[in-house]
């Protein structure tokens, strides 16, 4: 079956350029022009979201927010002609998989989301690990349940901001370079830049509160998890 991808934009003319090119690379296509009416579509059949940021009425930023608090993991592709550092923090934290400026190719968004789709299918595929916990003093990474826990407390991190802690956990030794983090995270990615990692890496510290320090930046070659923190 033919994946199904929601397009959300306020703006007929770019829903019908998606929708044609889309629709020629095999995937089923659903258009909505409000996030209103996006939450009205939105099936369990979907298996990602294009989304535009600025709309009328509720906001891309919202709509991604209201669908992450229920619990709905769907990929999200935000599609904006907002592309300063702090919107991409916004479109990261309230759960984008990845942020696209307009003007955009036809090309590059093709691609961008065969590899968040793709990124999606290994995440599901990927068998639960025998020791599934990551364990440093209250800092505790479920690596089955993909959770991150400080104390008792159960903190929420997006699928990519998750996959970046890990692969910083499981290499505490390392210093990672942005490079080899895109490399991991971000392989089948195009058109990543080493900024993406540096707002993931800025969003992990903030949700990480006092124990931040902890993933520290060695400038000119990358980051580190330095468990002697926690």
């Amino acid at each position: 079956m033919a994946p199904k991808i929601l397009i959300v934009d306020d703006e007929r003319d770019i829903c019908e350029i998606l929708d044609f090119n889309l629709a020629n690379e095999g995937f089923e296509i659903t258009r909505a022009y409000s996030a209103e009416e996006a939450m009205e579509k939105l099936a369990c059949g979907h298996s990602l979201i294009l989304l535009d940021v600025m709309m009328g009425g509720m906001s891309g930023y919202k709509l991604a927010e209201t669908l992450r608090r229920s619990h709905n993991q769907i990929p999200i592709i935000f599609l904006t002609a907002k592309d300063t550092e702090n919107d991409m923090l916004t479109g990261f934290s309230v759960g984008g998989d990845d942020y696209i400026s307009k003007p955009f190719s036809i090309k590059e968004v093709v691609a961008r989301v065969k590899a968040v789709l793709k990124r999606q299918k290994a995440a599901e595929e990927t068998p639960d690990a025998i020791d599934h916990k990551l364990v440093f003093g209250d800092v505790s990474i479920d690596l089955k349940l993909k959770e991150l826990a400080i104390g008792a407390e159960k903190i929420a991190l997006t699928k990519t901001e998750f996959e970046v802690l890990v692969f910083l956990a499981e290499n505490p030794q390392r210093v990672l370079s942005r490079s080899e983090i895109i490399d991991k995270i971000w392989r089948e990615t195009p058109f990543v830049t080493e900024r993406t990692v540096d707002v993931h890496i800025t969003r992990l510290r903030k949700k990480l509160g006092k124990y931040a320090p902890a993933i520290t930046n060695r400038s000119g070659y990358g980051y580190r998890f330095n468990a002697s923190y926690l």
